[in-house]
């Protein structure tokens, strides 16, 4: 479980003080829960991010235990550095938006003819309760040949997820080698 501490001031050099001493900064919030102003050592985070395997995950803060997924995160521009990233908590029974990442399995047929394959949509954004998000969504490109593509209307999303994207944008396909 990632621990990580509250942050007692907000103020900018309070901020700077601790990303100096390694800490990333860290919002935690949720549906009727009062807003957590947090900070984790840089390291442990990404370390922590890089093993995790659910969408959700665990964090302690003050004592108290929160399952969140991540909503967003702020990089530095010039050295990517990791500065700052909002954790939203993941209520049961509450509808929310999340984004689940896309998978690719097997080795499509346009491999071999030439064709590079295009992952279109990284993640899809659905809108789902925490006992219906799945981890990601698997597809299998095997049949894939040169100019195919797999839109989001060919998916089967499971029960209790919805997603708001237009069906006809193209989540994986190959494209043709110049």
């Amino acid at each position: 479980m990632l621990e990580g501490i509250v942050r007692d001031s907000i103020t900018k050099p309070a901020v700077k003080a601790l990303r100096r001493d390694g800490y990333l900064i860290a919002n935690i919030y949720g549906k009727g829960i009062e807003n957590v102003a947090a900070a984790f050592k840089r390291n442990d985070y990404i370390r922590f991010l890089k093993n995790k395997t659910t969408t959700a995950f665990d964090v302690k803060v003050d004592g108290k235990v929160y399952n969140v997924v991540v909503k967003e995160y702020q990089k530095d521009p010039i050295t990517s550095d990791l500065l700052h990233v909002d954790l939203m908590v993941a209520q049961k029974g509450v509808r929310a938006s999340y984004m689940i990442p896309v998978k690719t399995v097997g080795s499509a047929k346009g491999l071999k003819n030439k064709g590079l394959l295009m992952l279109h949509t990284r993640r899809i954004p659905v809108k789902c309760a925490i006992e219906n998000l799945p981890n990601d969504i698997t597809i299998d490109v095997t049949e894939l040949d040169t100019g195919d593509n797999i839109l989001l209307r060919d998916l089967t999303l499971p029960q209790g997820v919805d997603c708001y994207l237009d069906p006809r944008v193209p989540i994986v396909g190959i494209i043709k080698a110049k």
